[in-house]
């Protein structure tokens, strides 16, 4: 169940998801928290930097990790915009993230509940994982984005 924190955080990364989009980005955005303060920020940014793994969410694991001067990021919870994918789920685990928060499904590459099914059983570490906090806003995001690239391409 959402809570308003956690449509507060979901809103912050939305505004990322929008940083993601105006870069021509596919527009997921995330954000890092620890006790109620966020600890960083990121958006999809594979393009720009031609780096597959420049996922929101790696990009905010890895600004947490350098400011806390810890790769364990124990006490964060992060808020997604989209359903992480395998990778941004696997990148969660080993940071030790308590919280996974996301909004849209992705049927394509979620590896939560779309295509993929969390928590692995054998899995040394599991985050709690909540979805659907502000799900419509976010989808609604990667639809317009989508159907904009869609309309550009057939002009």
């Amino acid at each position: 169940m959402a809570t308003t924190a956690d449509e507060r955080f979901m809103r912050l990364a939305l505004a990322e998801a929008a940083k993601a989009a105006a870069r021509g980005e596919v527009p997921v955005g995330a954000v890092l928290v620890s006790d109620g303060r966020v600890i960083s920020r990121g958006h999809n940014q594979p393009l720009r930097s031609h780096d597959p793994t420049a996922h929101a969410e790696v990009v905010a694991i890895r600004k947490a990790g350098r400011k806390l001067k810890n790769y364990r990021l124990s006490g964060c919870d992060l808020y997604v915009t989209v359903e992480p994918c395998a990778m941004c789920l696997g990148a969660a685990v080993q940071a030790r993230v308590r919280t996974i928060v996301y909004g849209a499904p992705d049927a394509k590459a979620g590896a939560v509940e779309s295509v993929a099914s969390f928590p692995f059983e054998r899995m040394n570490h599991r985050p709690a994982v909540r979805g659907g906090v502000l799900a419509r806003q976010c989808g609604a995001a990667l639809r317009h984005f989508f159907a904009t690239r869609r309309k550009k391409a057939s002009a």
